[in-house]
């Protein structure tokens, strides 16, 4: 759904750790349509929690500070409210799911009250009422027996369970825009499609935006609408997930994506990109992936923009279109 005012447009997002001279996140920008999901995607560390985590206003600072950018949701920026004017805004209208909900539920309260809580925070009601909307949303999640597991606690639910129960909090107040990071990580594939799966129905009655943060290329081809993706703290590849899948322009992302198995007889070994992602205190002053990349050139010792290849494809690379660059060296591991 394409609206002239995007809901969320965060422009410029820096975040720096304490004693670390290069940034995090580095100044990475992109919109959110209302209905529309975008996928950010990346390896482990590469700034896709903390991006998250900035925009619900949970970086825990010190050491982590937010050093420059906006994040407008709604017409407001989310990184200039006071901490008041948050608590108003997150678990109503705009909610987050985490990776691990043993870590995120209240060991210590029944999950019926959990859910009933954030609906009293938000909308103001008695807990008969605010009781009613949790077993409603329980059922919605298609929890079965949903009136008993009510006065169950986190630890007497699987893990697909606990994850309905999050799913169940963070649509409780029916937000305008939905975080997700990594919510299907625990989980054994049957239970993750399953999840996916009502999340995109959820998605679908509510109309409300989805960030889905993940590493896994098989959720993003199932779920995303716009992919940005992120390379040591920086969006290296977005645009519309077509675009990306069909002909991506990055190094990086095409390495991502031949290095992930098929279904069927396979004669060759899988893709691995050699190297590794340097450590945040030795990121190069130029492009981050230069160091593994098969196209590296002098020019890459200076920050590659991102620039249009067409079709809302943009790519922060100084060699693409990759198909009209130099032939490609071998990289040492």
């Amino acid at each position: 759904m394409k609206s002239d005012t995007p809901l969320l447009d965060v422009r410029d997002l820096s975040i720096r750790v304490a004693g670390v001279k290069p940034l995090l996140v580095d100044g990475i920008s992109f919109a959110l349509d209302p209905g529309q999901t975008l996928c950010i995607v990346g390896e482990s560390g590469c700034g896709k929690s903390l991006t998250s985590l900035a925009l619900m206003g949970l970086l825990q600072t010190p050491p982590l500070s937010i050093t420059g950018g906006t994040a407008r949701f709604a017409g407001r920026d989310l990184l200039t409210m006071t901490r008041q004017e948050l608590g108003h805004v997150r678990g109503d209208r705009m909610a987050m799911i985490f990776q691990e909900p043993m870590s995120s539920l209240n060991p210590a309260l029944k999950i019926g009250e959990q859910i009933a809580e954030a609906v009293r925070r938000h909308k103001g009601v008695g807990r008969d009422a605010a009781r009613a909307r949790a077993l409603q949303m329980l059922e919605r999640v298609r929890i079965p027996a949903a009136a008993r597991r009510l006065d169950a606690y986190p630890h007497e639910l699987s893990g697909g369970m606990r994850q309905r129960v999050m799913i169940a909090m963070a649509l409780a107040n029916d937000p305008e825009l939905l975080i997700a990071d990594e919510p299907t990580t625990a989980l054994d594939v049957t239970i993750q499609a399953q999840i996916l799966d009502l999340m995109r129905e959820l998605q679908a009655e509510t109309g409300a935006a989805m960030i889905l943060i993940t590493h896994d290329l098989g959720v993003v081809a199932e779920m995303a609408d716009q992919v940005a993706v992120m390379y040591a703290g920086r969006i290296v590849e977005k645009g519309p997930v077509a675009q990306i899948f069909d002909d991506p322009q990055h190094p990086y992302t095409i390495g991502l994506m031949s290095s992930m198995p098929s279904l069927g007889a396979r004669a060759d070994r899988l893709v691995t990109i050699p190297g590794v992602v340097p450590q945040a205190a030795d990121m190069p002053a130029g492009c981050r992936f230069a160091s593994r990349c098969p196209f590296r050139s002098g020019i890459c010792d200076t920050v590659p923009p991102l620039s249009s290849v067409g079709n809302g494809h943009d790519v922060a690379c100084f060699h693409a279109p990759l198909e009209q660059a130099p032939r490609p060296k071998a990289v040492s591991a």
